[in-house]
């Protein structure tokens, strides 16, 4: 069986390769977040092995920013919802796997249209609510960029999830610093997000996201707040491009593709696990 580290180790092959194949698409932050997805897919989530729209008896997750879906669909795929070959009509005229993930493509494991920034907030805490009207103990889980929270629909979403006490919800924050215009700090600086969630009466967590270990203890230690009444977020500190050297921590590969000597070098250093499609 293939560790959790492996496993994003393939995930971030897979995403470097998809987006070269037809020189479009979003590595930075999906490189960023493989090591959250690879936890909560095969770790936390209590999830079924089939899939339906309404969630019913299981965790369920929504991307907020949508444009990482390539760490998405890998992750998918490889969790199996559909076949990993899949991979390869990533962005390509009649795919399932488009630039942003759609519901009217039914592809199994999206149950959101995540193209505009913002709106994901506001459908997990739906759902989170719904789930308490089933008496349906499962969990939501949510993800986030911080450069996304300059869209102030989050903020009265925000604002409800803690007035409802939404507490059946776990938010999580990507921070790494960097949107499609530069650092976030000088595009719109968001100071000091833990202080601002917890005067928003959410219950507010911090952990590293490219430390594999810490993603699970920190998503485990979100679940045991679940029930007490308030929503939980959790500030997850990532590196933009995170895996690929020349990548890292730089906006400027938030939306352009690796040419084919940049692939290379990418993959040298991404070790392929549980081989390519």
């Amino acid at each position: 069986m293939n560790t959790l580290p492996e496993i994003a180790s393939q995930i971030r092959r897979d995403i470097v390769r998809m987006v070269h194949a037809v020189q479009s698409g979003h590595p930075g932050g999906s490189l960023g977040c493989a090591d959250y997805f690879t936890a909560l897919y095969f770790d936390v989530m209590k999830r079924n092995p089939g899939f339906s729209m309404d969630g019913i008896g299981e965790d369920v997750f929504f991307l907020s920013n949508g444009h990482i879906s390539p760490v998405f669909y890998s992750t998918l795929a490889h969790s199996g919802y559909f076949p990993v070959t899949e991979l390869s009509t990533f962005r390509k005229l009649n795919s399932r796997l488009q630039g942003h993930p759609t519901t009217h493509e039914h592809l199994p494991g999206v149950r959101m249209a995540s193209g505009s920034l913002g709106q994901g907030m506001s459908v997990a805490i739906g759902a989170a609510l719904a789930k308490k009207l089933n008496n349906d103990p499962h969990i939501v889980y949510s993800l986030h960029g911080d450069g996304e929270l300059d869209e102030g629909q989050n903020w009265e979403a925000i604002m409800f999830a803690a007035h409802k006490g939404v507490d059946n919800l776990i938010a999580t924050v990507d921070l790494n610093g960097q949107q499609i215009d530069g650092p976030t700090k000088k595009v719109m600086s968001l100071d000091n997000l833990h202080a601002k969630y917890q005067a928003f009466n959410w219950e507010v967590l911090e952990m590293d996201g490219n430390d594999m270990d810490a993603v699970v203890e920190g998503l485990n230690k979100a679940k045991t707040f679940i029930g007490k009444g308030k929503p939980i977020v959790i500030l997850m500190k990532t590196i933009m491009g995170k895996g690929v050297d020349f990548m890292e921590g730089s906006h400027e590969w938030h939306g352009i593709a690796p040419n084919d000597e940049q692939l290379a070098k990418a993959l040298a250093q991404l070790p392929e696990t549980l081989g390519d499609y």
